[in-house]
């Protein structure tokens, strides 16, 4: 096996939801993202798969032992995209059902930043340089 060239020298986040089929619908609605692999298990739940958001590779699943879901605290890490229209990719995750945590604002360090939690239970931090 190669390693893919969109695999290498990164490190890429593999996130665990319920309902990952719902997930990647969701992802691709709100932030258009493109489905590239997905691999059923006997149950019909998503043993893995993999979606690109706005170039950036995600890997995710159903949640299984030893891993679980974001709890009630909230997820651990949150997921950075940069994006070339954070102002419309927030409008339409919002329409999707994505919760705005942060309104996209200017930030001091250069871009136009937004922050969002998929249905889901993760938390998305989209960004766009200014110019």
């Amino acid at each position: 096996m190669e390693i893919p060239e969109h695999h290498k020298h990164t490190v890429i986040p593999h996130i665990m939801v319920d309902g990952a089929a719902d997930a990647i619908a969701f992802y691709t609605a709100a932030f258009g993202a493109a489905e590239h692999m997905r691999l059923p298990g006997e149950d019909g739940r998503i043993m893995h798969a993999e979606i690109e958001v706005h170039g950036a590779t995600l890997m995710l699943g159903d949640a299984d032992a030893p891993f679980a879901p974001p709890g009630p605290g909230g997820p651990s890490v949150a997921l950075h995209v940069y994006v070339p229209d954070v102002d419309g990719l927030t409008g339409q995750a919002v329409a999707a059902g994505a919760e705005l945590l942060a309104a996209p604002a200017d930030m001091p360090y250069g871009a136009r930043q937004s922050m969002l939690r998929d249905p889901f239970g993760h938390v998305w931090i989209f960004l766009t340089p200014l110019t």
